[in-house]
């Protein structure tokens, strides 16, 4: 997106002065034999440089679309702002001088100055929010009951006693095994403990290593299952009420014996409806590789996008292409 400003300006005079000649065609510029540049033993004339722009700037005409759909049914915010900000500043803080951050400006985002950086995160900025739109207006009512059913719980109270690997920052894998070793040991000797009919609170107190919770007995009171690491809230889930883990619970942060204390009854389909949505929408683009990019395209599709130039249709067809397949390529290597 090389002198976009330039670019944007002359693409725009262009559409304007353009006529077409016939269905499914190349689009001609009015007076377009008339010279735009001359220059020592030659001249450009408009339609030589419209000619240009369509063949190598076709990224150009897809914001110039974009601007079209999406300006107006997503106003600029405080959060939008907020945005260009913060990934600015993050740049002017990595390349310090003027010359640095414009190079990099160029090679990394393909603009040549601030105000078209801005410009640029502006718009995908507003391409986020009605791609999250536009896949949460589509998903099945089927799919939303069952995201319920599986995922939807009331909110859980519970204790729990944490024992954490006793290891330095230097120790080497063996020592981080024995480490391991101990804790779980610690963690099942406390089971055994309270097996034989000692207090959960008590036995929190004692051996917890959650500095938060241990003087509490262990108490966590209610939240969230999904407040919690996978692990943690995946052994809640099993349990009944009062009951507690058989088996030591691994986590990033240890051992855990988790004791489930109460539950909340489960919130209705319509409280919590829109939060499904959003959740749904997310895991969609977490797990679907090109659905960023199939978005966009069905968008302009359904705000009715015509080429009346087939060599514009053919650049924006394969740019299409070309982005999806490089989007699946991309989540292979991830994979």
């Amino acid at each position: 997106m090389k002198n976009k400003k330039l670019i944007l300006s002359i693409s725009c005079l262009l559409l304007i002065s353009l006529f077409v000649t016939g269905c499914k065609q190349e689009i001609e510029v009015k007076d377009g034999s008339k010279v735009a540049v001359s220059v020592d033993g030659g001249k450009i004339t408009a339609t030589d440089y419209y000619n240009e722009i369509k063949q190598t700037n076709i990224s150009v005409l897809i914001d110039m679309i974009d601007h079209k759909l999406f300006d107006k049914k997503y106003p600029r915010t405080d959060e939008e702002d907020e945005r260009v900000e913060k990934i600015v500043k993050q740049l002017k803080e990595a390349y310090t001088d003027e010359a640095t951050l414009n190079a990099a400006l160029n090679q990394f985002y393909g603009v040549s100055t601030e105000e078209e950086l801005e410009d640029m995160i502006r718009l995908e900025y507003k391409r986020e929010l009605a791609i999250k739109d536009y896949i949460a207006k589509n998903i099945k009512d089927s799919e939303i009951e069952k995201y319920y059913k599986e995922n939807i719980f009331g909110e859980v109270e519970s204790k729990h006693i944490l024992i954490i690997p006793s290891v330095s920052d230097d120790a080497d894998d063996d020592e981080k095994e024995e480490a391991e070793s101990q804790a779980k040991k610690t963690a099942e000797e406390i089971i055994k403990k309270l097996e034989k009919g000692e207090d959960f609170s008590k036995l929190a107190k004692k051996y917890s290593q959650d500095t938060a919770t241990a003087s509490k007995g262990g108490d966590l009171g209610y939240f969230e299952l999904d407040e919690m690491v996978e692990e943690f809230s995946s052994a809640v889930k099993e349990l009944d009420t009062n009951e507690y883990t058989k088996k030591p619970v691994k986590t990033s942060y240890g051992y855990h014996i988790i004791l489930k204390t109460g539950q909340k009854a489960k919130p209705s389909l319509k409280d919590v409806e829109d939060d499904i949505r959003e959740k749904i929408t997310l895991q969609k683009l977490d797990s679907e590789a090109t659905l960023y990019y199939q978005t966009l395209i069905d968008i302009r599709k359904d705000n009715n996008i015509k080429f009346n130039d087939t060599v514009i249709e053919k650049k924006y067809n394969a740019l299409m292409k070309q982005l999806l397949e490089a989007a699946e390529e991309q989540a292979q290597t991830n994979n």
